[in-house]
């Protein structure tokens, strides 16, 4: 059985750029490679842009199981954007008493970047992603096809990152956002919901 658009799958994977390996679902990967945070296997739905659109296009098509491949830069994170490269005075820098050195990164105006260059009074600060315009390499591993509906709409969930309580219902679900949204948002959320996993959620109220 190939894999599907729409399909649900769990999966792990390890992500690489020359010969460093940058992100991982294994802990004992991340550990040998001092990646921090708590990776784990998670469940995706392929073609609906929750991963990255190389691995999508690579496993549509495929039997479920080990694979590698690599991944164009237009498929990965894109080319290096020259108007994410900008100039910034160094007094920006002095008002949040930071010390502008090269390989900082930072968050400025709320976009993520890295200092390349530290002269004078300005600094060449660069917001496009650090592998963009770079080859990447990822071993995959497809370990099932999810047909639970509950699992399906857990997943969905994170990807939305919406943190709730899904309940089991006899012919649908329903999710107890942590927080109240309005009901447009919510009957919006309730529509993807059914077009990618095709099940019928309904949104109560969050806890008092």
């Amino acid at each position: 059985m190939v894999l599907q658009k729409g399909d649900f799958v769990e999966l792990d994977y390890t992500g690489s750029c020359e010969g460093k390996v940058y992100d991982t679902t294994k802990p004992d990967v991340a550990k040998k490679n001092n990646l921090p945070g708590e990776p784990h296997t998670v469940v995706i739905a392929l073609g609906e842009g929750m991963i990255l659109q190389g691995i999508d296009e690579e496993l549509i098509g495929k039997e479920p199981s080990k694979h590698t491949f690599t991944l164009t830069a237009d498929k990965a994170f894109g080319k290096k954007d020259p108007k994410l490269i900008q100039m910034i005075p160094v007094a920006k820098f002095q008002e949040q008493k930071i010390e502008p050195q090269v390989g900082l990164q930072l968050n400025i105006d709320g976009m993520i970047g890295v200092i390349r260059t530290v002269s004078g009074g300005r600094i060449l600060v660069d917001f496009n992603h650090p592998l963009a315009s770079k080859d990447v390499s990822y071993d995959v591993e497809v370990k099932r096809i999810v047909t639970d509906g509950k699992e399906k709409v857990e997943a969905l969930n994170k990807a939305l990152g919406l943190e709730g309580t899904v309940t089991k219902k006899e012919k649908d679900y329903e999710i107890q956002p942590k927080q109240a949204m309005p009901k447009e948002i919510s009957e919006q959320l309730a529509k993807k919901y059914k077009d990618i996993a095709k099940v019928t959620v309904t949104f109560v109220p969050p806890p008092k």
